[in-house]
Protein backbone atom coordinates (compact mmCIF):
# COMPACT_ATOMS: atom_id res chain seq x y z
CA UNK A 1 0.00 0.00 0.00
CA UNK A 2 1.59 3.53 -1.18
CA UNK A 3 1.82 5.93 1.90
CA UNK A 4 0.99 9.10 0.37
CA UNK A 5 1.14 13.03 1.97
CA UNK A 6 -1.35 16.00 0.82
CA UNK A 7 0.45 18.85 0.92
CA UNK A 8 -1.99 22.00 0.90
CA UNK A 9 -4.33 19.68 2.64
CA UNK A 10 -6.80 22.80 3.38
CA UNK A 11 -7.86 24.07 0.11
CA UNK A 12 -10.49 22.96 -2.37
CA UNK A 13 -8.12 20.29 -4.44
CA UNK A 14 -6.51 19.33 -0.90
CA UNK A 15 -10.06 18.32 0.38
CA UNK A 16 -10.99 16.44 -2.70
CA UNK A 17 -7.68 14.52 -2.70
CA UNK A 18 -8.26 14.02 0.75
CA UNK A 19 -11.38 12.25 -0.08
CA UNK A 20 -10.57 10.18 -3.23
CA UNK A 21 -7.32 8.71 -1.30
CA UNK A 22 -8.87 7.64 1.20
CA UNK A 23 -11.41 5.70 -0.47
CA UNK A 24 -8.26 4.17 -2.69
CA UNK A 25 -7.99 0.57 -1.38
CA UNK A 26 -4.39 0.61 -2.69
CA UNK A 27 -3.78 3.95 -0.91
CA UNK A 28 -2.95 4.92 3.06
CA UNK A 29 -3.57 8.70 3.71
CA UNK A 30 -0.12 8.55 5.75
CA UNK A 31 0.05 12.57 5.74
CA UNK A 32 -1.24 15.98 5.72
CA UNK A 33 0.06 19.78 5.96
CA UNK A 34 -1.58 22.59 6.07
CA UNK A 35 0.01 26.20 6.89
CA UNK A 36 -3.62 27.87 7.71
CA UNK A 37 -7.03 26.25 8.91
CA UNK A 38 -5.54 23.00 10.43
CA UNK A 39 -8.36 22.82 13.12
CA UNK A 40 -10.82 21.74 10.55
CA UNK A 41 -8.10 19.06 9.32
CA UNK A 42 -8.11 17.87 13.14
CA UNK A 43 -11.13 17.83 13.60
CA UNK A 44 -11.41 15.24 10.69
CA UNK A 45 -9.05 12.75 12.71
CA UNK A 46 -6.34 13.55 9.86
CA UNK A 47 -2.70 12.55 10.71
CA UNK A 48 -1.72 16.31 10.37
CA UNK A 49 2.29 17.17 10.28
CA UNK A 50 3.42 20.10 12.59
CA UNK A 51 6.32 20.64 10.22
CA UNK A 52 7.51 19.95 6.23
CA UNK A 53 9.88 18.01 7.71
CA UNK A 54 7.65 16.02 9.68
CA UNK A 55 5.27 15.70 6.78
CA UNK A 56 8.30 14.55 4.19
CA UNK A 57 8.92 12.04 6.76
CA UNK A 58 5.83 10.70 7.17
CA UNK A 59 4.68 9.50 3.65
CA UNK A 60 6.27 7.39 0.92
CA UNK A 61 5.37 9.77 -1.83
CA UNK A 62 3.39 13.45 -2.48
CA UNK A 63 0.47 15.26 -4.22
CA UNK A 64 1.22 19.06 -3.87
CA UNK A 65 -1.62 21.20 -4.91
CA UNK A 66 -0.48 24.16 -2.62
CA UNK A 67 0.53 27.24 -3.56
CA UNK A 68 3.53 28.46 -5.64
CA UNK A 69 5.25 29.75 -2.10
CA UNK A 70 4.32 26.67 -0.59
CA UNK A 71 5.54 24.50 -3.30
CA UNK A 72 8.80 26.27 -3.09
CA UNK A 73 9.22 26.08 0.74
CA UNK A 74 8.19 22.12 0.20
CA UNK A 75 11.40 21.77 -2.36
CA UNK A 76 13.70 23.90 -0.20
CA UNK A 77 13.07 21.78 2.95
CA UNK A 78 13.36 18.37 1.28
CA UNK A 79 16.77 19.84 -0.20
CA UNK A 80 18.02 21.08 3.27
CA UNK A 81 17.16 17.80 5.20
CA UNK A 82 18.08 15.25 2.32
CA UNK A 83 14.33 14.37 2.57
CA UNK A 84 13.90 12.76 -1.38
CA UNK A 85 10.43 11.43 -1.91
CA UNK A 86 8.40 11.26 -4.95
CA UNK A 87 6.46 14.13 -5.93
CA UNK A 88 3.32 15.26 -8.06
CA UNK A 89 3.40 18.81 -8.02
CA UNK A 90 0.07 20.93 -9.65
CA UNK A 91 1.06 24.31 -8.56
CA UNK A 92 2.08 27.02 -11.28
CA UNK A 93 3.32 30.40 -11.79
CA UNK A 94 6.72 29.29 -11.29
CA UNK A 95 9.38 31.69 -12.83
CA UNK A 96 12.19 30.21 -14.68
CA UNK A 97 14.86 30.39 -11.50
CA UNK A 98 11.83 29.20 -9.41
CA UNK A 99 11.31 26.04 -11.94
CA UNK A 100 15.36 25.48 -12.26
CA UNK A 101 14.94 24.98 -8.40
CA UNK A 102 12.47 21.96 -9.25
CA UNK A 103 14.63 20.72 -11.97
CA UNK A 104 17.76 20.29 -9.50
CA UNK A 105 15.59 18.75 -7.10
CA UNK A 106 14.62 16.20 -9.65
CA UNK A 107 17.83 14.91 -9.87
CA UNK A 108 17.37 13.48 -6.24
CA UNK A 109 13.51 12.16 -6.78
CA UNK A 110 11.12 11.14 -9.16
CA UNK A 111 9.22 14.84 -9.82
CA UNK A 112 6.01 14.82 -12.07
CA UNK A 113 4.94 18.55 -13.08
CA UNK A 114 1.93 19.15 -14.16
CA UNK A 115 0.16 22.70 -15.07
CA UNK A 116 -3.18 20.66 -15.43
CA UNK A 117 -3.17 17.04 -14.35
CA UNK A 118 -6.18 16.27 -16.69
CA UNK A 119 -5.76 13.53 -18.77
CA UNK A 120 -7.86 14.90 -21.71
CA UNK A 121 -5.57 18.32 -21.23
CA UNK A 122 -2.77 16.23 -21.87
CA UNK A 123 -4.09 15.15 -24.61
CA UNK A 124 -4.93 18.17 -26.42
CA UNK A 125 -1.93 19.36 -25.73
CA UNK A 126 -0.15 16.90 -27.73
CA UNK A 127 -3.01 17.23 -30.57
CA UNK A 128 -2.28 20.90 -30.61
CA UNK A 129 1.60 19.86 -30.90
CA UNK A 130 0.57 18.16 -34.31
CA UNK A 131 -1.58 20.70 -35.78
CA UNK A 132 0.66 23.94 -34.80
CA UNK A 133 3.27 21.42 -36.92
CA UNK A 134 1.12 20.22 -39.37
CA UNK A 135 -0.79 23.82 -40.34
CA UNK A 136 2.21 25.65 -39.88
CA UNK A 137 0.82 28.74 -41.82
CA UNK A 138 -2.41 28.96 -39.58
CA UNK A 139 -2.31 31.70 -37.02
CA UNK A 140 -2.75 30.27 -33.33
CA UNK A 141 -5.18 31.64 -30.67
CA UNK A 142 -5.56 30.32 -27.17
CA UNK A 143 -8.46 31.38 -24.80
CA UNK A 144 -8.79 30.40 -21.33
CA UNK A 145 -11.77 30.79 -19.31
CA UNK A 146 -11.76 30.27 -15.45
CA UNK A 147 -14.04 31.23 -12.05
CA UNK A 148 -13.50 34.97 -10.94
CA UNK A 149 -11.59 33.54 -7.90
CA UNK A 150 -8.38 32.57 -10.07
CA UNK A 151 -5.64 34.72 -9.09
CA UNK A 152 -3.12 33.96 -12.12
CA UNK A 153 -3.56 34.87 -15.99
CA UNK A 154 -2.92 33.67 -18.44
CA UNK A 155 -3.75 29.69 -16.43
CA UNK A 156 -0.51 27.71 -16.32
CA UNK A 157 -2.53 25.64 -18.48
CA UNK A 158 -3.12 27.42 -21.40
CA UNK A 159 0.53 28.67 -21.06
CA UNK A 160 1.73 24.32 -21.27
CA UNK A 161 -0.41 24.59 -24.47
CA UNK A 162 1.40 27.50 -25.89
CA UNK A 163 4.64 26.40 -25.34
CA UNK A 164 3.96 23.15 -27.33
CA UNK A 165 2.54 24.93 -29.86
CA UNK A 166 5.81 27.03 -30.10
CA UNK A 167 8.26 24.16 -29.82
CA UNK A 168 6.32 22.48 -32.93
CA UNK A 169 7.34 25.41 -34.52
CA UNK A 170 10.93 26.05 -32.83
CA UNK A 171 9.55 29.27 -31.48
CA UNK A 172 10.93 30.72 -28.47
CA UNK A 173 6.97 31.53 -26.79
CA UNK A 174 8.65 34.03 -24.66
CA UNK A 175 8.92 36.15 -27.87
CA UNK A 176 6.17 35.75 -29.66
CA UNK A 177 3.49 35.04 -26.95
CA UNK A 178 0.45 37.91 -26.90
CA UNK A 179 -1.26 37.97 -24.34
CA UNK A 180 -3.52 41.19 -24.85
CA UNK A 181 -4.25 43.82 -27.44
CA UNK A 182 -6.00 47.12 -27.22
CA UNK A 183 -5.94 50.25 -29.85
CA UNK A 184 -4.14 50.60 -33.17
CA UNK A 185 -1.78 48.03 -32.74
CA UNK A 186 -1.20 46.81 -35.98
CA UNK A 187 -1.32 43.89 -38.02
CA UNK A 188 -0.73 40.23 -36.82
CA UNK A 189 2.74 39.15 -37.16
CA UNK A 190 3.03 35.47 -38.75
CA UNK A 191 4.36 33.71 -35.60
CA UNK A 192 2.07 35.34 -33.12
CA UNK A 193 0.76 32.89 -30.50
CA UNK A 194 -2.30 34.90 -28.52
CA UNK A 195 -3.07 33.46 -24.89
CA UNK A 196 -6.12 35.37 -23.37
CA UNK A 197 -7.88 35.00 -20.29
CA UNK A 198 -11.67 35.64 -19.36
CA UNK A 199 -12.81 35.41 -15.51
CA UNK A 200 -16.06 34.99 -14.70
CA UNK A 201 -18.58 33.19 -12.40
CA UNK A 202 -17.74 29.39 -11.28
CA UNK A 203 -15.89 28.05 -14.66
CA UNK A 204 -13.57 25.36 -13.45
CA UNK A 205 -11.43 25.41 -16.57
CA UNK A 206 -11.91 25.18 -20.35
CA UNK A 207 -9.45 26.02 -22.63
CA UNK A 208 -9.60 26.73 -26.43
CA UNK A 209 -7.00 26.26 -29.21
CA UNK A 210 -7.52 27.91 -32.27
CA UNK A 211 -5.40 27.30 -35.64
CA UNK A 212 -7.04 29.83 -38.37
CA UNK A 213 -6.38 30.36 -42.10
CA UNK A 214 -8.01 32.04 -44.89
CA UNK A 215 -10.98 30.19 -45.33
CA UNK A 216 -10.94 27.62 -42.53
CA UNK A 217 -10.22 27.28 -38.92
CA UNK A 218 -9.74 24.48 -36.52
CA UNK A 219 -10.37 24.72 -32.81
CA UNK A 220 -9.95 22.07 -29.90
CA UNK A 221 -11.73 22.88 -26.82
CA UNK A 222 -11.36 21.18 -23.38
CA UNK A 223 -13.92 21.68 -20.69
CA UNK A 224 -13.26 20.51 -17.24
CA UNK A 225 -16.81 20.26 -15.62
CA UNK A 226 -15.36 19.18 -12.02
CA UNK A 227 -12.15 19.80 -9.99
CA UNK A 228 -12.44 15.69 -9.57
CA UNK A 229 -10.80 15.39 -12.96
CA UNK A 230 -7.57 16.58 -11.86
CA UNK A 231 -7.27 14.74 -8.49
CA UNK A 232 -8.14 11.87 -10.04
CA UNK A 233 -5.21 12.57 -12.73
CA UNK A 234 -2.61 13.58 -10.12
CA UNK A 235 -3.30 10.08 -8.27
CA UNK A 236 -3.27 8.15 -11.09
CA UNK A 237 0.01 9.92 -12.09
CA UNK A 238 1.19 9.58 -8.76
CA UNK A 239 1.03 5.46 -8.50
CA UNK A 240 3.15 6.07 -12.05
CA UNK A 241 5.70 7.89 -10.25
CA UNK A 242 6.13 5.56 -7.24
CA UNK A 243 8.26 3.32 -9.46
CA UNK A 244 10.09 5.62 -11.66
CA UNK A 245 13.89 7.09 -11.62
CA UNK A 246 14.61 10.40 -10.25
CA UNK A 247 14.26 12.86 -13.13
CA UNK A 248 11.72 15.08 -14.21
CA UNK A 249 8.11 14.14 -15.58
CA UNK A 250 4.81 15.48 -17.36
CA UNK A 251 1.64 14.46 -17.38
CA UNK A 252 2.22 13.42 -21.24
CA UNK A 253 4.90 10.81 -19.71
CA UNK A 254 2.64 9.30 -17.36
CA UNK A 255 0.10 8.49 -20.41
CA UNK A 256 2.63 6.91 -22.51
CA UNK A 257 2.40 10.51 -25.14
CA UNK A 258 6.04 11.60 -24.98
CA UNK A 259 7.02 7.37 -26.02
Amino acid sequence: MLQVGIFGASGRMGSLLIQEVSKDENLQLSSVYARDNTQELYAQNLPVAQTIKDFLDSCACIIDFSSKEGSLELMQTAKNHHIYKPMVIGTTGFSQEEFDMLQALSTHCPILYASNTSMGVAILAKISAIVAQTLKDSDIEIVEYHHRHKKDAPSGTALTLAQACAEARGLDLQKVRVSGRDGIIGARSKDEIGVMSIRGGDVVGKHNVGFYLDGEYLELTHNATSRLTFVKGAICALKWLATKPNGLYTIQDSLGLNA
